[in-house]
Formats: C-alpha cells, sequence, structure tokens
C-alpha cells in the first residue's frame, strides 16, 4: 500500500483594488518584510513574489499592484502589465478585499480574476478594523454569491490574525508537484531591488499625498564588503520643487528616509547597511517607457 504523502506547489496571485492589503499578507505569509507597505493606494508597483514552504506544500505568492480602470501614464500601463503576467502564470487566485467595503474597483478585480479561469479563493482582510462584527456575515455572503470561491478566508494581516491557517489551506488547494524552490528561499527578487523598495517605501510613508507618486528609486551601486553592504541609491523626482521636499530642510527628510530604510535592510539581510542617497530631477520619468526600462520596471 502506498502511504506516500502527496506533495503540493505552485503560485497564487495576490489581487485586488488598491490599498486592501496585498503586500501586508504577502509579508504577514512569508514572515518577513519584502513588500513595500504604507497607507497610500498604489504603494506596489511592480510584481513581487514571496515564498513559504511547508513540509507538505509549498506556495508562492506574487503581490500585484492594486487593480484600478485609469491609467493614464505609462508607469500605470506598466502596472497593468505587471498585473497581467503575474495572473498569467499562476495556478490560484487570491481576491483580496476589505472586510465590510466592497467598492467598482472590488468588483473591476473580480471581474479580471474570472478571465483567468482559474480557481479563486477570497481573502477578507482587515477584519480588525471592522467595529460591528454583526456585519461580517452579512458581507460574507453578499459577496460570496458574487462567485464560487474555491475558499473564503477571514483574516488581519496587519495583526497577523488568522494569516497562517489562511496560508495552508491556499496551499492546499495547489496542484500536486514537486517543491518549485529551495526550502529556505524566500523571494526571486535580488537583495539589490529590495534595497530601492525600501527606499521607495519611506518614501510613500513619510512624504504627502502627490510627491511620492513622482518619485522613483534606482540601486546605483551595491556591493558586499565582508558582512558590509555598500548602498548608492539615487531618488528620482519630476520637478525641482518635489526634489526639495524630499531633501527637507537641512537635508533631515532625506536623512530620515535613509534612516528608516537601512534599519528595514539590515533586519532583513542580516547584516550591517551603509547608504548614500542622492536626489536627482529627470522630467516627466513616470511617462516614459525608456526611462521606466532603465530604472528596472519589468
Amino acid at each position: 500500500m502506498n502511504t506516500a504523502v502527496s506533495h503540493r506547489a505552485g503560485f497564487a496571485a495576490l489581487v485586488g483594488r488598491p490599498n486592501v492589503g496585498k503586500s501586508s499578507l504577502l509579508n504577514a505569509f512569508v514572515g518577513a518584510h519584502l513588500g513595500a507597505v504604507s497607507a497610500k493606494p498604489h504603494t506596489t508597483r511592480q510584481r513581487l513574489l514571496g515564498v513559504r514552504t511547508f513540509d507538505t506544500s509549498q506556495i508562492a505568492f506574487v503581490d500585484t499592484p492594486g487593480i484600478q480602470k485609469r491609467r493614464p501614464t505609462a508607469v500605470h500601463k506598466a502596472m497593468d502589465r505587471a498585473v497581467d503576467q503575474a495572473v498569467a502564470e499562476v495556478d490560484l487566485i487570491a481576491l483580496v478585499v476589505e472586510a465590510g467595503i466592497w467598492k467598482p474597483g472590488d468588483a473591476a478585480a473580480l471581474e479580471h480574476a474570472r478571465e483567468t479561469g482559474l480557481p479563486i479563493a477570497l481573502i477578507i482582510n482587515k477584519i480588525d478594523l471592522l467595529k460591528d462584527k454583526t456585519k461580517l456575515l452579512p458581507f460574507i455572503d453578499k459577496v460570496g454569491k458574487l462567485h464560487d470561491f474555491a475558499v473564503v478566508l477571514m483574516v488581519s494581516a496587519r495583526r497577523e490574525q488568522g494569516t497562517e491557517d489562511a496560508c495552508q489551506r491556499l496551499a492546499a488547494l495547489l496542484p500536486e508537484r514537486e517543491p518549485l524552490f529551495e526550502a529556505d528561499t524566500l523571494t526571486d527578487r535580488s537583495e539589490r531591488h529590495l534595497a530601492g523598495e525600501f527606499v521607495r517605501e519611506q518614501l510613500m510613508r513619510q512624504l504627502g499625498n502627490e510627491v511620492p507618486y513622482a518619485c522613483a528609486v534606482e540601486i546605483e551601486a551595491f556591493e558586499l564588503v565582508g558582512q558590509l553592504r555598500r548602498i548608492a541609491a539615487t531618488i528620482w523626482v519630476e520637478r525641482d520643487g518635489q526634489k526639495a521636499i524630499v531633501i527637507g530642510e537641512g537635508g533631515e527628510r532625506l536623512k530620515q528616509i535613509g534612516s528608516a530604510a537601512r534599519l528595514q535592510m539590515e533586519k532583513l539581510f542580516g547584516g550591517r547597511v551603509h547608504i548614500e542617497i542622492w536626489v536627482k530631477v529627470r522630467a516627466d520619468w513616470s511617462d516614459n517607457e525608456r526611462s521606466l526600462r532603465q530604472l528596472g520596471f519589468d
């Protein structure tokens, strides 16, 4: 009698409208801060892979930019392509919504997921922020009728509530397959790429509502000297006025951005980091395909 335990492995795309907590979920699922997180929508601009390995399964989550209908610039079109590429290469779609809230963007994300023909899991996030918990069951019933979801999961990524169980239940929906990555793999992104995302995360967190979206980060140099990582980064903005805001009075804002990003890098990379950051102007980089390619957009 064959008593071998089958192994499941595959890819699951985290999709949804902006600001529902997809990157926070990816971080909670893999147990490491990989994806940039802020309170602002469209913090995620590019595809990011995060891998979680269990004894009998392995799931690779693909975090995607938020799905939104209005995409006027080249950078927005690149974000659209990142979503399309992600869902074209996965085994499962995980539709992430916010507890108690259903917006047109959620409907658009569900329709986009349906078009793939793949199984769709529903993840209801931010359950800790729903003050009136009596609204949760009617909300689940309402959204559950919109599609025959493979599973409905309730989590709080911020508090890591229900995320461990949800991760394993999603992995159980994957095909029977040998592991796709080494057991200790967290992501397929390089430390160089992650360093740029940590700097951009601080731009999203520390600046006002408009300026962060005019910023891009390019890692000019990344050198490992013993256990020390020496990093040189450039923050590109589109206007001189934006440059002044990023630098701040006496360079104080830029110092805060660099310090916070460095601490995140040291925690993930497991070693000391020295980072130098410059701010330069490249007019209208966000609507220039050539500039986007130079800045590393997929």
